[in-house]
């Protein structure tokens, strides 16, 4: 075993995302944060019949292989957490066993609910309860498609978890639901901070399954018995960081202040989502906010994340599958320097068009989408990857715009983290499409922003300035300023049409 050092502090992140998860440890030593991954694993949905899963059980073995080796490196840790992504949720019963399956969020039974859902209470209702924007994968879409396919799992469930709340009780015994993922189901109020149990009622879902919603910085207690002799930890409290792992990832955002009035800066939370806003101190629940489909989701300490999903890095990567069934195999780097030799705006494609969500050949599915807009179809890769980050840096031009008479102040700044961050490519094209100072980095926003919290759980940091304080510390970040703007503007209105 490696003995840690007195004045070494170790708390460690399980961090899962849409396509692969990882347990990082995060030292902490004469004011800085260092990181050392212990241990990756892949996460994919798996088809069954006619239904897309998550294997919950796979990541939980994964997950206690993690902290295992964490055992054996580390003679004391001071906290474990999870963060996840959103929406999705695990139901179990009174014996504490799952009632069923979890489904992805990208399953196709959740297809067309939200119209389904305004039949029942209207489109403008549930925006001012929720102040959510409307996404078919949403939580509450989600148990409206249960609900009507009559699974049985509702009627059984005793309890709801979100993902991350699902593995804090794995982890530890105690069921709980944590605020900024609860703030995803589009069943929470943002002002409140409470469940709208009047709109639960009406799409007649089981109420006794939201329990209170608990604060990120939280302690659940002691990992349960069982972990601890899987595992060889022992004594080690969990921390509830913010599951959703846009608002862990927001949080080691650094920037100099905190849910500022008048946001001077946005981020972009890159990865297979990108989710773009700013962090703001009150919800902005108008026709406004409406009418642009964006979305008010908690934050850490009370904060609100003024927000819009956008299609993310899924399009680049689901290409890269396309390619290699077409036996055209290229890796990541090699994928950015194809797209840059490539020339400018030969495709245009729409991150968030709903054929794109999840096709069976995302080539083909670009394909359909180009013939119906008058472009011509191809198969050259050099076109689709870079059409791919053009289509997001032009999705982030018009969401810029959005966002500025949202918060009534112009951004200066975006700051890009998360996986994202390392395609200098797409942010080079950022910085030139918005026409603003592009700040990249950190990388592992939302595992430093999980360590964080748990920081501040257990009263090592005292706030989110302390903490933001750390980061820029402890983490290298690089600029790009807009180069060729004007380049952008005829793609920018051709875009627009689409």
């Amino acid at each position: 075993m490696q003995q840690s050092e007195n004045h070494q502090k170790v708390y460690l992140a399980v961090d899962l995302g849409a396509s692969s998860g990882r347990v990082i440890a995060g030292i902490l030593e004469q004011g800085k944060l260092e990181l050392n991954v212990i241990h990756r694993f892949e996460n994919s949905a798996v088809k069954v019949h006619d239904s897309l899963q998550w294997d919950v059980l796979s990541l939980w073995k994964e997950i206690q292989q993690g902290l295992r080796i964490a055992g054996n490196q580390y003679e004391k840790v001071e906290a474990i957490g999870v963060d996840t992504w959103g929406v999705d949720y695990v139901l179990v019963d009174q014996s504490n066993q799952l009632t069923g399956v979890a489904r992805c969020y990208r399953d196709n039974r959740n297809q067309g609910m939200t119209e389904r859902a305004f039949e029942i209470v209207p489109r403008e209702e549930i925006f001012e309860a929720t102040g959510l924007q409307f996404m078919d994968i949403n939580t509450l879409y989600q148990l409206l498609a249960a609900r009507l396919a009559n699974d049985p799992a509702l009627e059984i469930a005793d309890g709801f978890m979100m993902m991350g709340d699902f593995f804090h009780w794995l982890l530890t015994g105690k069921r709980s639901i944590e605020a900024t993922n609860a703030s995803t189901t589009q069943l929470l109020d943002p002002r409140t901070k409470s469940w709208r149990f009047d709109l639960i009622e009406r799409f007649n879902l089981p109420s006794r399954l939201f329990t209170d919603v608990v604060e990120p910085g939280t302690n659940l207690g002691n990992i349960q018995d069982s972990v601890a002799s899987t595992t060889g930890l022992q004594n080690v409290p969990v921390i509830v960081p913010a599951t959703h792992d846009t608002a862990s990832a927001v949080l080691a955002v650094p920037a100099e202040n905190f849910a500022p009035a008048n946001p001077s800066w946005c981020y972009i939370s890159s990865g297979t989502w990108s989710l773009m806003g700013c962090e703001v101190k009150d919800a902005r629940i108008n026709s406004k906010c409406s009418e642009l489909n964006f979305t008010n989701e908690r934050g850490v300490s009370g904060s609100t994340r003024l927000l819009k999903n956008i299609g993310g890095l899924w399009i680049f990567q689901q290409i890269r599958k396309s390619m290699q069934r077409r036996n055209q195999a290229h890796d990541w780097a090699e994928m950015v320097s194809i797209a840059e030799t490539s020339t400018p705006f030969e495709l245009l494609i729409n991150p968030d068009d709903p054929t794109l969500v999840a096709p069976d050949d995302m080539v083909d599915a670009i394909n359909a989408l180009a013939m119906k807009t008058g472009q011509s179809a191809t198969e050259e890769p050099g076109v689709l990857y870079r059409a791919a980050l053009e289509g997001l840096a032009l999705r982030y031009r018009a969401c810029l715009g959005m966002l500025e008479s949202l918060v009534e102040n112009q951004i200066e700044q975006i700051h890009i983290v998360g996986g994202g961050s390392l395609n200098e490519l797409l942010c080079q094209m950022t910085a030139d499409a918005c026409n603003r100072t592009v700040i990249a980095g950190p990388v592992e926003a939302t595992a430093i922003g999980n360590l964080l919290m748990q920081m501040m759980g257990t009263g090592e940091i005292t706030d989110v300035a302390e903490a933001r304080r750390l980061v820029r510390n402890s983490f290298e970040t690089k600029v790009y300023q807009p180069q060729n703007h004007v380049f952008w503007e005829s793609a920018a209105s051709d875009f627009a049409k689409l």
